[in-house]
């Protein structure tokens, strides 16, 4: 059973940064693409960055590019993202996702991923 646990939320003023983290069980970690998603309150939840199995392929939000780092390390099955000049407009609940097809790149559609966590929210204050 693949379960999906984020870490690291919390509340940051205008400028600052924060790290997520997401710890995958269940499976082979290496094998899967990842990505992160948000919900801001009353909107949909949207694509943030994904990343490669190996880690050499990253996709990035329009929205995000620039300011946030996906990455993962394979050894300690956990997925980060780092978000630096983070702004009131991310504030969002963030979701870690996972594709249920192992070797396939996944950019920013919902339907790419069949698992989700249950969410680490993030609050910026301006």
């Amino acid at each position: 059973q693949v379960q999906l646990v984020e870490s690291g939320g919390g509340l940051v003023q205008a400028g600052g940064s924060l790290r997520l983290s997401c710890a995958a069980s269940g499976r082979t970690f290496s094998s899967y693409s990842m990505a992160w998603f948000r919900q801001a309150p009353g909107k949909e939840r949207e694509f943030v960055a994904a990343i490669s199995w190996g880690g050499v392929v990253t996709y990035y939000a329009d929205s995000v590019k620039g300011r946030f780092t996906i990455s993962r390390d394979n050894a300690k099955n956990t997925v980060y993202l780092q978000m630096n000049s983070l702004e009131p407009e991310d504030t969002a609940v963030y979701y870690c996702a996972a594709p249920r097809i192992p070797y396939r790149v996944t950019r920013g559609e919902r339907t790419e991923y069949d698992y989700w966590g249950q969410g680490t929210q993030v609050t910026v204050s301006s």
